[in-house]
């Protein structure tokens, strides 16, 4: 069934004002939605999902355009005119495939339909205009051309230097790809590539590790045969180098202390083979259910979820795990090209909040691993405060000493910091999320 696009454009309205007027995520209202219009053709889909998604990555930009050429400047203009107006320049700007010339008309059609009759013209004319002025846009700073909060752009410039960062605003503002962990415990490799295939999905390799690939073509996730059957985990490439990093041998056991929904956990009971065990703990009910789901899915036997604080100390714990995951809350700024609303919800007090609190979990969970124990320290931020400040923080208040990752992560992958114990990997110079890997040995 295809759907008018005026209706698609409903859609994305609907869901660009939950976001961008309530603060709502968007990859939770967007995964909502196209739940609810499963039964839509995958272009119609795809139309929702690149329109909403481009529209809150390129907020700064669009209404930097759009107070170019509106009297009425976005603060000032109604809700719901200015997501027509964003989601409408973003496609003049942003999507070739689009004629600017339906772009104007649709969002004049829609304005209407919402009650805004008085206003078709107003938001005709801003449109159009838009549209003869886009080829001659000027950007007054980095901070308009790649959308991002000054407050960031300044940070990484001064953190990485010119070059990198622009490599990375550049890799936010691309695609993601899709990826996926093998669970090659499950089935063989060329087994599950010839499942995806058959389903119409193309699956290559990543740069750094056989059993992770990159997905293309997927439609909908629950139904390949792959996903159902527990074969692949949906899991990042960085993500999955944590457990690799870990250096986990046959019958040891895990603690992953804040594991929802389960991927690491879920990873380091496929590197046990079957032996010792595992047991990813979280915060709340639900975050523990989903881990339960995943669990279930995956076949395997040698895991168990439970409901944990990580801020309280587990006195059975203590000094009985041989390695143990804390892949802590965090800012999350390493996965702003999959979650771009994060880039708006963030602030510099929040970013050192979060190191606090970094610290405080780290200094009850290092008592749960044995002497000569492993913990992995982890974050999907890209951000010295909670990442090496906070690795140089724990080494000085805790007797562990870092592990030399060289031999752990193969000859793929060579950083200079890894035989410090740590590795940052940067959006745009790694085929990967933004994403933070400390292991540190615990003396004695």
């Amino acid at each position: 069934m295809t759907v008018k696009e005026p209706a698609l454009r409903e859609i994305i309205l609907d869901i660009l004002l939950e976001v961008l007027e309530k603060g709502k995520y968007s990859h939770v209202i967007l995964s909502q939605a196209l739940t609810k219009y499963q039964y839509l053709e995958k272009q119609d889909r795809s139309f929702i999902k690149r329109v909403v998604d481009g529209t809150v990555e390129y907020r700064i930009q669009l209404d930097y355009i759009l107070n170019s050429y509106s009297k009425v400047k976005v603060n000032k203009m109604k809700p719901v005119i200015r997501t027509i107006l964003r989601m409408s320049a973003y496609q003049i700007c942003h999507m070739d495939r689009v004629p600017d010339s339906a772009a104007c008309n649709e969002a004049v059609k829609l304005a209407e339909k919402r009650g805004f009759s008085g206003l078709k013209g107003f938001v005709n004319g801003v449109l159009r205009s838009i549209s003869r002025g886009k080829d001659n846009l000027v950007f007054p700073d980095d901070s308009i051309r790649y959308s991002m909060p000054e407050w960031l752009a300044s940070m990484w410039k001064s953190t990485y230097g010119e070059e990198t960062f622009r490599r990375m605003m550049e890799s936010f503002l691309k695609d993601r790809p899709l990826m996926a962990r093998l669970c090659l415990n499950r089935a063989e490799k060329q087994q599950i590539l010839d499942s995806l295939g058959a389903q119409g999905v193309t699956a290559k390799d990543s740069r750094y590790a056989d059993d992770v690939i990159c997905l293309e073509g997927v439609d909908y996730l629950e139904g390949l045969e792959a996903f159902r059957e527990g074969w692949l985990q949906i899991q990042d490439l960085s993500s999955s180098l944590a457990g690799d990093a870990a250096g986990i041998k046959d019958g040891d056991y895990v603690i992953d202390v804040c594991g929802a929904p389960g991927g690491k956990g879920l990873h380091a009971a496929d590197i046990l083979g079957g032996t010792g065990m595992v047991e990813i703990r979280d915060i709340s009910e639900a975050k523990v259910s989903l881990i339960e789901e995943n669990i279930g899915r995956s076949g395997l036997t040698n895991l168990r979820a439970a409901v944990c604080d990580a801020l309280s100390f587990d006195p059975d714990s203590e000094e009985a795990a041989d390695v143990v995951i804390a892949d802590l809350p965090c800012s999350g700024l390493g996965i702003i090209g999959r979650k771009p609303d994060i880039k708006y919800n963030m602030t510099p007090e929040k970013l050192h909040d979060l190191a606090c609190l970094q610290r405080e979990i780290l200094s009850v969970v290092q008592r749960y691993v044995k002497p000569g124990g492993t913990l992995v320290y982890s974050t999907c931020t890209v951000n010295r405060e909670e990442n090496e400040d906070n690795m140089r923080w724990f080494l000085e208040h805790f007797p562990f000493e870092p592990v030399n990752l060289k031999g752990r992560l193969g000859e793929k992958l060579s950083e200079p910091s890894m035989e410090s114990g740590y590795i940052q990997f940067l959006p745009g110079i790694h085929p990967c999320d933004g994403f933070f890997i400390a292991v540190m040995k615990k003396c004695g």
